[in-house]
């Protein structure tokens, strides 16, 4: 349920109102928008009488809410929501690129590529630490070490990191991290989307790989409902019956959304297809889509990478794409930060 609170309103008669909702046992999230302020109403909202509330004197209007996603739905939070990442803002008509390489291997490895992005115009550093694998034997990350290294790369660099968290067990190693990072494999560990939600750190939150848009949004609110507001939702491809790519890239999802809720969308076009002659023209098609970003793989050996080589393109690579997508920005009413 949300409450639509008139223009010209006393704080006193809101923070009774507020008051009185919270007295029923649910949450206010309050929004305040250019043109209105929104309550909404998280919890068991069926004791609530709508006629009484409409009658209010500050009350414009009431209305229910069906989707079963409140905090992360649009109609909670008319306005877009901006995330800011050590300065550089997602959401709105901003438009950021994230890039590294899969796996962190060595400290000159994540080095090199991260000045290589950052000259090429990314804002924010990728890299995987801890590496979910389908394989028990596949290199899977260099884990703690790995965090260092990227620490290190952000010293070096003064870029922002972004990296994929695997269990609860390692939030405490994660504490100087920027943006943490919920794979697709973990976009329904409910309990650790929740213990993230209580770090109150940005999450970069990637569709599962079956998912449906109302279950990854449904995740965005276990997240929202510990107080992790600041949400980057990242489309990576789903699995489909098509096997000329690893994963089929659902453009149509980044419209919906927008539609649906107020959180910015990143696409990740190097998982989407697992093919990195295909990371350019995917990249192009999401900024026609509307996404607010991309997380794009970028390694300085592809060849004799120890993760993912097959979907990761140069930094040489990398440039090229990013001075197509500085034509595409202003025909989509996007900019990027310079």
């Amino acid at each position: 349920m949300i409450i639509i609170v008139k223009k010209e309103h006393e704080e006193k008669q809101i923070n009774n109102l507020i008051k009185w909702i919270k007295g029923q046992g649910l949450e206010v999230d309050i929004s305040n928008g250019q043109h209105s302020t929104i309550l909404g109403l998280v919890g068991d909202t069926s004791k609530i009488d709508i006629d009484l509330v409409r009658s209010l004197d500050i009350v414009e209007n009431v209305k229910r809410i069906q989707e079963p996603f409140k905090c992360a739905n649009r109609k909670f939070h008319p306005d877009d929501t901006i995330v800011d990442i050590g300065g550089h803002k997602f959401g709105g008509d901003n438009f950021q690129i994230i890039a590294g390489p899969c796996s962190v291997e060595t400290e000159k490895q994540i080095i090199d590529v991260a000045w290589a992005v950052k000259k090429a115009g990314a804002t924010v550093l990728r890299g995987g630490a801890y590496k979910p694998r389908t394989s028990p034997y596949a290199f899977q990350g260099l884990r703690e070490a790995g965090l260092q290294l990227l620490l290190k790369a952000k010293e070096e660099t003064g870029m922002p990191i972004v990296t994929e968290i695997m269990s609860v067990n390692h939030i405490d190693q994660f504490k100087d991290v920027d943006v943490i990072q919920i794979g697709a494999r973990d976009m329904q560990n409910f309990e650790l989307l929740k213990e993230v939600g209580k770090t109150k750190k940005p999450v970069l939150l990637k569709r599962g790989l079956a998912n449906t848009i109302q279950e990854w949004l449904m995740s965005a609110e276990y997240i929202m409902s510990e107080g992790g507001k600041d949400i980057i939702l990242c489309e990576r491809g789903i699995r489909t019956f098509e096997p000329y790519t690893r994963n089929t890239l659902d453009l149509s999802a980044i419209p919906l959304l927008k539609e649906l809720t107020h959180l910015p969308v990143v696409v990740d076009p190097s998982h989407a297809s697992g093919l990195s002659r295909l990371v350019k023209p995917l990249s192009l098609a999401s900024v026609g889509s509307g996404a607010h970003g991309l997380m794009i793989e970028v390694h300085n050996d592809p060849k004799n990478a120890l993760c993912d080589g097959a979907q990761s393109i140069t930094p040489d690579q990398f440039d090229d794409i990013v001075k197509s997508i500085d034509v595409m920005l202003p025909l989509v009413d996007k900019h990027r930060d310079l």
